[in-house]
């Protein structure tokens, strides 16, 4: 009797194999064409035609980029070790061309302490900048560019008409993310905002809760027109970011100061030829328990001079006597030196103020002519 061996043929080995084989091809293909089936594109719907809100904002957007610059500073470091001078990077932010001649405005603080300034056209060009001149008391700074082709200034606005709610639109580079659109409204309008050295740049400050972060700084804040009304100057967020509170100069202080700071290099403050000091101030008019600006001395030949305003005189008994107290100026309060700086910094040298004193407790009103001269 004959005993059938167990193990398979090569034959039957063979047919297994290619059975095998053919299964997972059609499990492996019909896999794949359910695949191919739902990573099909889906139809696309029309969407319609863009909004009129946003046609106007993307408009705005284009007219307003070329006017609009990218400004990257750099350092010079001593290393005490190698005795060599590097240039390192010192920090980037926004500016926008002020006129044809390549006039660009940024804040102060964007270029404070550089040696070097480099700005960015929006068309890719590259020139190095140089400073003209600046203004502490408002962070505002003046940088020239030499081109071969004349630029595109931005249209300047008003800011003493600007409303609470109205939108507004900012164009900058915020953390070197160049030319970056954000929009807002005006939050709140005649906000004091301190400098670095304490004084107040103005208290005409445009709020707005438009998105600005480090590096937006310098940048301009639009109308819906797309014209100029402010400079974006800072932030108030204890993370550094964008909170929703963002301050700008608004562009009547610019248009006054501007100017001046490419014509003389500086800032020169109307005044009214009277010497005055905050901390004095204040020691008098707590004595005296009354609010206004103790005035000091009075500059011969001024238009304080020539209406009468007095300054503090010694008695005969050698006693000091106070002298005039300002208190008002044009029916605006003044009841400190920052706000007499911030009154003064609303005219033009040669413009008339009218001005309420105290003269021995008595208030008596004189109208003075602004002069020149004051930082």
């Amino acid at each position: 009797m004959r005993v059938m061996s167990r193990t398979p043929s090569l034959l039957a080995i063979a047919l297994v194999a290619v059975i095998a084989f053919a299964a997972s091809w059609a499990v492996t293909t019909i896999g794949q064409r359910g695949q191919m089936q739902r990573a099909a594109p889906r139809d696309v719907t029309p969407r319609g035609d863009l909004g009129p809100d946003e046609k106007s904002t993307i408009d705005l957007f284009q007219k307003a980029k070329p006017s609009v610059v990218y400004i990257d500073t750099r350092a010079r470091v001593f290393d005490p070790w190698t005795r060599n001078v590097f240039s390192v990077p010192k920090g980037t932010g926004s500016g926008f061309i002020w006129d044809e001649r390549g006039d660009i405005v940024t804040n102060l603080h964007v270029v404070e302490g550089a040696s070097e300034a480099r700005v960015r056209l929006a068309d890719g060009r590259d020139s190095m900048a140089t400073l003209v001149g600046s203004s502490p008391a408002h962070d505002l700074a003046v940088l020239k560019v030499s081109v071969s082709t004349a630029l595109a200034p931005v249209p300047i606005g008003t800011s003493s008409d600007l409303k609470v709610g109205q939108k507004v639109f900012a164009i900058g580079n915020p953390f070197g993310l160049d030319w970056t659109l954000t929009t807002g409204i005006v939050s709140a309008l005649d906000r004091s905002l301190p400098s670095e050295d304490g004084r107040s740049l103005n208290e005409h400050v445009i709020q707005t809760d438009a998105p600005i972060n480090p590096g937006n700084s310098g940048g301009p804040l639009l109308d819906s027109a797309g014209r100029l009304i402010g400079v974006n100057a800072a932030i108030f967020s204890p993370s550094g970011a964008s909170a929703g509170v963002g301050f700008a100069i608004p562009v009547d202080t610019v248009n006054r100061v501007v100017p001046q700071l490419i014509g003389k290099g500086k800032y020169l403050r109307p005044t009214l030829g009277i010497d005055v000091d905050e901390g004095l101030n204040q020691i008098v008019t707590d004595r005296l328990g009354i609010h206004g600006v103790a005035v000091l001395k009075v500059t011969p030949g001024s238009g304080a001079d020539t209406v009468g305003l007095r300054g503090v005189r010694a008695a005969a008994d050698g006693r000091i006597v106070p002298g005039d107290i300002l208190v008002a100026m044009d029916g605006k309060a003044v009841d400190s030196v920052p706000r007499l700086l911030t009154r003064l910094d609303d005219h033009r040298v040669g413009d008339r103020v009218q001005l309420r004193v105290l003269r021995d407790g008595r208030p008596m009103d004189l109208t003075v002519v602004l002069q020149g001269g004051g930082q």
